[in-house]
């Protein structure tokens, strides 16, 4: 099954971006782009990215554990979209993939077979939410007081569960789940508070900045207008 042109020149685009202007590590990047297609309009054509990724040398020889790694880090970007833009999308992009791949290429794995909603849950969630919100962190929660339902539901399934497990996918990694899926739905206060926490990991502001432009591309490709969302610049002074 081929790429959609239209898409195979996305992909190019997003892929230069990262290798010529970022520091980030290249091979990061179609972790951002897996996010934007599931929280973009056409989540069901995310086996568009699976499909370009194979044509790529690293990946060509069918059954490898190459093949293997990738399939994990995509789906691990879809696990962790799930409380960002819903089951839904998600559940149509890996659909989408598992109808391309081939069985020598599936990775049966299942990274959250044991997950226990227990301290240790709770400390790993604790522990990246830090991370991003340093000293922000308890105002943030704050934020529930009378509405504690959202509190616990923020810690302990959405870091706990989701965007703090480090099987798969690593900080920066996370994080290019994270922003992209939420600055995608043109959301203001969330990509504030996201650019802010990308750059508390130390991840350089012009890197950010291209992370910023690589979403507004693909909203771009997909008609969608993202005029809500702050600069990089204008979320600087609160890093």
């Amino acid at each position: 099954m081929a790429v959609d042109p239209a898409y195979q020149g996305l992909f190019e685009t997003l892929k230069s971006r990262f290798q010529s202007a970022t520091s980030i590590d290249a091979s990061k990047w179609p972790i951002l782009a897996m996010a934007t297609l599931v929280a973009g309009p056409e989540p069901d054509y995310a086996h568009n990215l699976y499909l370009y990724l194979l044509n790529q040398p690293e990946f060509k020889q069918t059954g490898s554990d190459a093949r293997k790694t990738l399939i994990r880090r995509l789906r691990e970007a879809l696990v962790k979209a799930i409380p960002l833009v819903g089951v839904c999308k998600p559940i149509e992009a890996i659909l989408a993939i598992n109808g391309v791949e081939r069985e020598e290429d599936k990775d049966y794995t299942f990274t959250r077979e044991n997950w226990k909603c227990d301290t240790a849950n709770h400390e790993r969630a604790v522990g990246w939410f830090q991370k991003l919100y340093a000293g922000n962190s308890s105002g943030t929660l704050d934020l529930f007081r009378s509405h504690r339902d959202f509190a616990w539901l923020s810690m302990e399934i959405t870091y706990g569960l989701f965007l703090s497990d480090r099987q798969v996918l690593d900080d920066v990694d996370t994080q290019l789940v994270v922003l992209p899926a939420i600055m995608s739905q043109n959301l203001k206060t969330e990509t504030h508070w996201h650019i802010r926490g990308t750059r508390r990991l130390g991840v350089p502001k012009e890197d950010v900045k291209v992370i910023w432009d690589c979403v507004q591309l693909v909203a771009d490709f997909f008609g969608t207008k993202l005029n809500r969302v702050p600069t990089v610049d204008a979320v600087e002074p609160d890093v």
